[in-house]
């Protein structure tokens, strides 16, 4: 049932570039009175909320992060003091952005929300590397995973979904990419399948490191920026091997094969 309170807005901030904002979006973080954000939103977005307070409660990997019940906790309490609640989520908020939980804690309370997309940084990888991922003829599924496994969750059967699939994007999987290699190819994947690490998807500092899943196996970390990154895999990445692109209106992709 739902009372009589504000509304809370799940918003996808997108991958990263200010400009990839929808406008409803854009029209929401304008209107908001509090703003609940992610860490990796980039602070020209957070801007466009001019007359909104703003909470960080960003989640990093390694990092000092905001527990997921507290945040439940807050954007229901800022639900009976405001009318417009935003929560910025990067990417889209429906994609490994444990919005449910957000979503479901919102409903008990008794709270309406809303859920406005954004774009989900496989998508502006893909673009970046002008790279399909369902090039004709070679990829006829892509599958979004992540390894990573929150406390007290079972362990997913990942290695299975990745090993079947036409194209694989891996999230929050970029510190762990020699586990990661020698665990598909454990499982059968092919050494030379082409992956290209993608860093800082649609932002100026992104670079994307192209190489294969053998080469993975044993390259270790090497993140050559430290951004957010993608693990992409699959024969679609073929051209991109050993490539360099030239990206309109940002630095030059660099194309880097490890040795």
């Amino acid at each position: 049932m739902i009372n009589q309170a504000g509304t809370v807005h799940l918003v996808g901030a997108g991958p990263g570039a200010p400009d990839l904002l929808t406008l409803r979006a854009a029209r929401l973080l304008a209107e908001a009175d509090i703003v609940f954000y992610d860490a990796l939103v980039h602070p020209e977005t957070l801007a466009l909320a001019k007359r909104a307070e703003k909470v960080a409660v960003g989640k990093r990997c390694g990092k000092h992060s905001t527990q997921q019940r507290f945040i439940n906790k807050r954007l229901v309490d800022a639900a009976r003091k405001h009318s417009l609640v935003v929560r910025l989520k990067g990417g889209d908020p429906m994609l490994f952005g444990r919005a449910q939980e957000e979503i479901d804690a919102l409903h008990a309370a008794g709270v309406n929300c809303e859920v406005v997309p954004g774009i989900t940084a496989a998508l502006a990888a893909s673009a970046d590397l002008k790279t399909s991922l369902t090039r004709r003829g070679v990829s006829r599924n892509v599958t979004f995973v992540t390894p990573r496994v929150g406390e007290g969750e079972d362990a997913s059967d990942w290695k299975k979904s990745v090993c079947s699939a036409d194209t694989t994007v891996m999230y929050m999987a970029a510190g762990q990419v020699a586990v990661v290699a020698a665990e598909l190819i454990a499982n059968g994947m092919a050494y030379d399948i082409p992956v290209v690490i993608v860093e800082n998807a649609s932002l100026p500092a992104m670079a994307a490191t192209a190489t294969t899943l053998g080469a993975l196996q044993s390259a270790g970390e090497r993140m050559p920026h430290g951004g957010p990154a993608l693990l992409m895999i699959g024969r679609v990445f073929e051209p991109v091997q050993g490539a360099r692109f030239a990206v309109s209106d940002r630095d030059a992709l660099r194309g880097m094969l490890f040795a």
